[in-house]
């Protein structure tokens, strides 16, 4: 049922999520794609929320709970929309969810507030824009005066209409993502304290800073950094900081690194702290610049570990083919060269692709043939690849997120999957694309982490969470290969971004704002 309207006690607050990070250089993704990881209507949401493992992400679960044991309210479910990272949504798709959101809130009220999860980073196949115009709609429709509140994800890109139509946005502090909930949980206290009659003030910059994700953990580097000054001026006045480092492969006008100060009281101090945090963060920008290790040096690291007992085990991470920036989950550039060089002890995953999925699962455990990567998707960084191959494993690719990790405790679906020995390379092979994010993604399906020599992980940095119990940060190496999801922004053709822009352009100049 969509958009329920049933009474209850306490404040009517909706419920709505289009949670998408969209790549520009990507397959457009429709219905079908949403269907596969999470579409839900109406009461179905609820339903899903109270389950011990939810489908949804963290900070939909986080508010639900967060404003359950807060007080009384009545949910108004209406539709989650989650893919994670992908192409841009196809404009006839998105239209229809902006409809099943536009019918729902208006069949709902009135209402009492607005709750949106959303990502902050998409883009349909025809408007740059889609979360500003969704929050703009739900703003018409409830007026001036009613809450609307909205967590994004630390890698949103955030227009002026994103801003002007909310009354806060709260984005993740962590990345990798480890504090999805407790955003959602604070959102819920935000919209407690709205709900009671605050009118929050939002101060906002937008620095000419396209910072590539690897160059975006908050753990180390001038961002990280930034993140823990902007915590230390939480008070009784300012409610929340939140500094987005941005989606660069949205390639729209808003890429930017954003910071968001909200306060209860006068504007004046936010745009202050604004300010300070964007300056201290514009003063190394020259950070920004990505640092990868070629291809060759990654897979000679590999083949010593292999060789070598007494050398420490290294994780590789394939940054330019990462399912969680919008790549495909296919490159085979690491994969070939691994078989190639005669890596022993060495595992990779998640390969994507489906066809090759039910190929080994028409075969069965045991089964020697030629494995044919890319068929039915070849082009120019999915390029086909044929090696002698042995089914290892097969699963229904169900299975729950590890702990530590972003998808701790969430329950995946990779599809159809199966585990093949491909040279001396062990590959885990799914139907469904998603990022190799824990241990689990080898650990489910019979692959043991533990004991690689070397582990591949078509991935940006979320592995960093849930591998760390067995791979330090010194023993991390980030790869440059081709892929969709490149840190090095001189391989793709930009059209949207706004010009000039660093790292792109390196003598971009930035003043600050005279408030």
């Amino acid at each position: 049922m969509t958009g329920s309207t049933e009474t209850g006690p306490g404040k009517r607050i909706a419920l709505l999520a289009l949670h998408l990070e969209s790549n520009r250089f990507a397959p457009p993704v429709g219905r079908k794609d949403f269907a596969e990881k999470v579409l839900l209507s109406g009461d179905d949401i609820m339903t899903d929320a109270a389950k011990e493992y939810s489908r949804m992400g963290g900070t939909m679960t986080g508010f639900i709970d967060a404003m359950n044991r807060s007080g009384p309210w009545t949910p108004v479910p209406i539709v989650v929309a989650d893919i994670g990272a992908a192409g841009p949504i196809a404009h006839d798709f998105y239209l229809e969810l902006y409809e099943e959101m536009r019918r729902g809130l208006e069949a709902a009220m009135p209402l009492d507030g607005v709750y949106f999860g959303q990502h902050g980073a998409a883009v349909t196949t025809e408007i740059p824009d889609p979360d500003g115009a969704m929050f703009a709609m739900a703003r018409a429709i409830v007026g001036p005066d009613v809450p609307v509140i909205s967590t994004l994800d630390l890698h949103g890109n955030i227009s002026d209409e994103m801003v002007a139509a909310t009354d806060m946005l709260i984005a993740y502090r962590t990345n990798p993502h480890e504090d999805q909930y407790e955003r959602g949980e604070e959102a819920a206290g935000a919209m407690r304290e709205l709900l009671a009659g605050l009118k929050p003030q939002t101060a906002f910059i937008r620095l000419p800073l396209v910072a590539p994700q690897v160059c975006q953990r908050t753990a180390v580097g001038p961002y990280g950094a930034a993140i823990d000054r902007g915590q230390t001026f939480i008070d009784d006045e300012i409610m929340n900081v939140s500094i987005l480092g941005g989606f660069t492969y949205g390639d729209t006008p808003y890429n930017g690194m954003a910071f968001l100060v909200s306060t209860r009281g006068e504007l004046g101090r936010a745009r202050a702290i604004c300010r300070e945090l964007a300056e201290l963060v514009w003063a190394q920008h020259d950070y920004f610049v990505p640092q990868l290790t070629p291809l060759d040096d990654c897979v000679a690291r590999a083949v010593a570990c292999g060789a070598d007992p007494a050398l420490p085990s290294i994780i590789i991470a394939d940054v330019a083919d990462n399912p969680g920036g919008g790549g495909r989950g296919n490159t085979i550039w690491l994969l070939e060269a691994l078989v190639a060089a005669n890596a022993k002890g060495a595992i990779l995953g998640v390969m994507n692709d489906p066809s090759l999925a039910a190929e080994a699962h028409a075969l069965g455990v045991g089964t020697s043939f030629e494995a044919h990567f890319n068929r039915a998707e070849a082009d120019v960084h999915s390029r086909e690849y044929r090696h002698e191959a042995t089914v290892l494993n097969l699963s229904d690719g169900k299975f729950i997120g590890a702990e530590p990790g972003t998808f701790a405790n969430l329950q995946l679906d990779l599809g159809p999957t199966a585990v093949l020995q491909v040279g001396t390379v062990t590959v885990v092979v799914a139907s469904i694309r998603e990022q190799c994010i824990d241990p689990n993604f080898f650990e489910s399906f019979g692959v043991s982490v533990a004991g690689a020599r070397s582990v591949t992980v078509k991935s940006r940095g979320h592995f960093r969470a849930g591998f760390l119990p067995y791979f330090p940060p010194e023993r991390v190496i980030e790869c440059d290969a081709p892929g969709l999801s490149s840190p090095t922004l001189s391989n793709f053709d930009w059209k949207g971004f706004p010009r000039p822009v660093f790292p792109l352009d390196p003598d971009t100049q930035w003043t600050p704002p005279d408030w």
